[in-house]
C-alpha cells in the first residue's frame, strides 16, 4: 500500500461545501483505506495498492464529480512527494520570513518543464516572484493575494494547464502529520 495525498480544487469555495465525512465516504466507496481529511479545503489522506497517479487522479476526480454534481479537479502526490515539498526552500528565509509575506504551492497534474519555468518567471514582479519545481508551482507573495496583480486563473493560463494552490504552511502541516501518523 502506498500512502497519497489528495489536494482537491473546489471542496469549500465557490458556493460548493461538502462536510469532511461526506468526502471520507466518498473516498472510502472507492475502496481506498485510511482516509482522513486535513482542514476543510479538500486535503484527503488516503493508502491505495494502486501505482499509477494519473488513473488515480481521473478515478477520484470522476467520482465525485458524480456525486457532487461538477468538476472536482484533483491533484494526487505520494507520502514521499509531500515530504519533499514541505522541505523544498525554494527562496532564501530572509524573504519568506518577512511579516506579510506567504509562501504558496501550486500542484499541477503535469511537469512544467522549461517552457513553464519561462512562463512563471514573467510573471515576476516587485511583490511577486515564482520557483517552478517537477509538478509544483512555488510562489512568494511579498502583500496580501488581493493586492498582487498576479492571479490563480492568469497562472493556470499561461502555463497551460489547471493547478490548485495551498498556503506552504498547510502543505508542511499536512507533512508533519504524515510524519507522525503511522499506517493504520
Amino acid at each position: 500500500m502506498t500512502r497519497y495525498v489528495a489536494f482537491l480544487r473546489g471542496i469549500n469555495v465557490g458556493g460548493h461545501v461538502v462536510k469532511m465525512d461526506r468526502l471520507r465516504t466518498l473516498f472510502e466507496a472507492l475502496g481506498f483505506s485510511g482516509v482522513r481529511t486535513f482542514i476543510a479545503s479538500g486535503n484527503v489522506v488516503f493508502d491505495s495498492a494502486a501505482r499509477d497517479v494519473q488513473a488515480l487522479e481521473s478515478k477520484i476526480g470522476v467520482h465525485l464529480e458524480k456525486a457532487l454534481g461538477y468538476e472536482v479537479a484533483t491533484f494526487v502526490r505520494t507520502e514521499a512527494e509531500v515530504l519533499r515539498i514541505a522541505a523544498f526552500a525554494p527562496f532564501p528565509s530572509s524573504e519568506t520570513d518577512r511579516d506579510g509575506t506567504r509562501v504558496f504551492v501550486g500542484f499541477f497534474q503535469a511537469t512544467l518543464g522549461a517552457a513553464g519555468r519561462k512562463a512563471a518567471g514573467s510573471f515576476r514582479t516587485d511583490s511577486d516572484e515564482f520557483h517552478a519545481d517537477r509538478k509544483e508551482l512555488y510562489w512568494l507573495c511579498r502583500v496580501p493575494m488581493l493586492e498582487s496583480t498576479v492571479s490563480y486563473v492568469r497562472l493556470e493560463k499561461a502555463l497551460g494547464q489547471r493547478a490548485t494552490f495551498r498556503n506552504a504552511n498547510t502543505v508542511q502541516r499536512i507533512a508533519a502529520a504524515l510524519a507522525e501518523k503511522p499506517r493504520g
